[in-house]
């Protein structure tokens, strides 16, 4: 099998944009809920209005010339086509960075923090602050391809993400990642794999032992209240995906409309916007993350993912060792699920660096790019 990586650029045929039209000028609404206060999911006056937008406004060659303005590539791992994105810096020195998205996210969830990351010195770094980007689209994600086996874990696409960065030709880098992709990155900390360096996480995916409940401060208590607040009123999409993924998948195959409510529902419950995303994202920045799902009919296979983490986490899931691999955490208040410093050190043999912040929520690179481009370059300042 080869191992090359070639050059891939975007060209959505007119008869697929010209499909997507047609769907979207034949939607059979529902009826508005009793309860249109976001409560019940999306409100039916929030979705006309992107989908109007979408229809008369929104234009995917604009995204469609960003993403291959980026430099995009594919190669296949492990009998999976993988979508990248690899853009490299032109200081020497700069440091191989692999992000991963989540759900449902893509590798535009990231457009905010490249140019920061990549030219630090045009955007208020030093060289020494320079890195190399990598950002794959995850299995059955955006323009990846769809695996047609199970047992695609994080723990699969961590060993995936491995074999990229020694294909690439990086014998030195870090990870990071938010959502699945903190889930993705958390293992590779666990692996160790050759040239991994470092780790910086926005989401921690953890439990808290009943001692740490019991002896939690007052800040640690808000914490937990917000993650009980998520499971209970926000969770519904995690649980039907990681245990029926494939009867929500024939809606999210067939209706834009529908794809479009599904993903909207977290740009809402999960973001820093007290449940008006309109106010953090641009429309076209939502309607682009959709595009990312609708064009390759990923909605389905992205949704898998949740059953195949339901599957390793009954045989096991995370090792409850601490990470071993130096580890930087960025703690946004809007993100429902939450840990402290004094959580984390029990978790990390060595934490670089540690932040909280009062803005931004799930979907860090998107809501607090500045923060998150600062947090990283302190995670690794150590490293380099």
């Amino acid at each position: 099998m080869t191992d090359a990586i070639t050059p891939f650029i975007l060209d959505v045929p007119q008869s697929e944009l010209d499909d997507l039209a047609a769907r979207l000028d034949r939607v059979r609404w529902p009826d508005p809920s009793p309860v249109e206060d976001g409560r019940q999911g999306p409100s039916l006056a929030r979705l006309k209005a992107l989908v109007a937008h979408w229809r008369t406004a929104y234009d995917w060659r604009r995204c469609e010339s960003l993403l291959n303005g980026l430099g995009q590539s594919r190669t296949t791992i492990d009998g999976v086509e993988i979508h990248l994105l690899h853009i490299r810096s032109e200081h020497e020195d700069a440091l191989p960075l692999l992000m991963t998205h989540g759900w449902p996210g893509s590798v535009l969830e990231f457009r905010h923090v490249i140019d920061p990351l990549v030219n630090p010195t045009a955007r208020g770094g030093s060289a020494e602050d320079a890195f190399h980007l990598v950002i794959p689209s995850m299995p059955g994600f955006g323009f990846s391809g769809k695996p047609d086996v199970p047992g695609w874990n994080t723990g699969r696409i961590a060993g995936a993400w491995a074999e990229l960065m020694e294909r690439l030709g990086y014998d030195r880098w870090v990870a990071q990642g938010g959502d699945w992709g903190a889930m993705v990155t958390l293992t590779l900390g666990h692996m160790c794999p050759p040239g991994l360096a470092g780790i910086h996480l926005n989401f921690v995916p953890f439990q808290p032992t009943e001692a740490e409940i019991a002896g939690a401060s007052e800040a640690e208590q808000e914490m937990l209240a917000d993650a009980r607040r998520y499971d209970a009123d926000y969770s519904g999409y995690m649980k039907l995906m990681g245990t029926r993924p494939q009867s929500v998948a024939f809606a999210l195959a067939d209706s834009p409309v529908g794809l479009a409510a599904w993903i909207y529902a977290l740009f809402q419950d999960v973001s820093d916007s007290h449940g008006n995303p309109e106010a953090v994202f641009s429309l076209d920045e939502m309607i682009d993350d959709i595009m990312l799902y609708w064009l390759p009919n990923a909605g389905a296979s992205s949704a898998r993912l949740y059953w195949e983490g339901m599957q390793a986490m009954r045989q096991g899931g995370m090792p409850q060792a601490k990470v071993p691999t130096p580890a930087g955490i960025s703690m946004f208040a809007g993100e429902q699920v939450r840990l402290s410093q004094r959580w984390a050190d029990s978790r990390f043999d060595r934490i670089t660096h540690f932040a909280e912040h009062s803005r931004g929520g799930h979907f860090a690179a998107l809501e607090a790019p500045e923060s998150l481009v600062a947090d990283l370059r302190e995670t690794v300042r150590s490293l380099r």
